[in-house]
């Protein structure tokens, strides 16, 4: 696909400032809970507004047989790395790697951004990577070509996981032991700068149980980008441009989704970017096509949901493109009341936090 998919941004007076709530800094989790379904999960009905507390593992009382639950099998890579610019070990650099452009060519964060100039060679893990400054692009990350063994080395991928360090969210001080704690216990395809949380808290038993009872688990795959997180700082938010993200939809997936909800079921996405990815490939009358590419689709309240049913996701940062969808889809003034309550309730936030299931 050529043309990266983007949406007709409904018409809307809302501003940034009105998806603002307050939250005490011990309410963000600084580790994830053990074991993963522990977490807590506060439901929401949107047909009765009713609101209940319950535990991950309880989400099996709101599944039902016909139901499909769509996943992103995208795998965080350790896309932090550190090094020099090359023959100067007095000029530290640090890449964090956002998109693959070309198999050893990335769009990178680079700090000291003003630093790397175009044609500057880098080095990193004591010269086993090397990376040169190819150009400048959005934001002022720079595209970079790396160079490396290939007889030692099968893929850029192997070296990443010797000298890099998962990207773990600035919010997150506390040092992770397990990096699989930044991983769901489904995630496949290498590729995401940040975890697709709302899959956190699924056990490998969870989803047996929720297999046995004759759900459909079906994998769609988009890679996460910092996009996906990067603050909204206009104040108009019909101003705020997403970045795009690569997503894949297999022709399989698509079928078991249509059939699921032509027989009745639900889509139920586990996570923002899940549902991202079937509203990019969802035509009017909400049928799943069989697609990869690029999406920027940015979704706020006003926006007519084609094909998600149920969300299962995370607490999400204030004034985030990820509480603006949340509040889509149910209603701005309700997701904030319900905030405000799982502050109250002491609930875990952000990308170790609780859940939040939106039925």
């Amino acid at each position: 696909m050529s043309n990266p998919i983007v949406n007709e941004l409904p018409k809307t007076d809302l501003c940034k400032r009105d998806f603002y709530y307050d939250l005490p800094e011990e309410r963000i989790a600084q580790h994830p809970i053990e074991p993963r379904d522990a977490s807590r999960l506060l439901v929401i009905d949107r047909k009765t507004g009713a609101l209940s507390h319950r535990h991950f593992y309880e989400i099996v009382d709101y599944l039902s047989p016909k139901d499909v639950l769509v996943i992103n099998d995208s795998r965080v890579i350790p896309a932090r790395i550190y090094g020099t610019v090359e023959g100067r070990e007095d000029a530290p650099m640090e890449l964090l790697l956002l998109r693959q452009r070309d198999l050893d060519t990335w769009e990178c964060l680079v700090k000291p951004g003003k630093r790397a100039r175009v044609g500057m060679k880098l080095s990193f893990g004591e010269g086993i990577l090397s990376g040169e400054v190819l150009s400048l692009v959005e934001e002022g990350n720079r595209i970079i070509r790396f160079t490396y063994d290939k007889k030692k080395y099968d893929n850029l991928f192997a070296i990443l996981h010797e000298i890099g360090l998962m990207p773990l969210p600035p919010y997150i001080t506390e040092r992770l032991e397990d990096k699989e704690r930044y991983q769901t216990v489904y995630a496949k395809e290498e590729g995401s700068a940040a975890a697709p949380t709302a899959g956190l808290h699924f056990t490998p038993e969870l989803l047996e149980k929720i297999r046995s009872m004759g759900i459909a688990i079906v994998p769609v795959m988009l890679h996460v980008g910092l996009g996906t997180f990067r603050p909204v700082k206009e104040d108009h938010i019909t101003d705020h441009v997403m970045h795009t993200e690569f997503f894949s939809v297999s022709k399989e997936a698509a079928d078991v989704i249509n059939a699921r909800k032509a027989a009745g079921g639900r889509i139920i996405c586990v996570g923002t970017t899940s549902c991202r990815t079937l509203e990019s490939v969802a035509d009017g009358e909400g049928i799943i096509h069989p697609m990869c590419g690029d999406t920027g689709i940015f979704i706020y309240p006003g926006y007519k949901f084609k094909a998600v049913d149920a969300l299962v996701t995370n607490f999400h940062l204030p004034e985030s493109t990820l509480l603006m969808l949340v509040s889509a889809f149910y209603d701005r003034e309700k997701i904030l009341e319900a905030y405000r309550i799982a502050v109250e309730e002491k609930y875990r936030f952000f990308s170790f936090g609780d859940a939040m299931l939106i039925i």
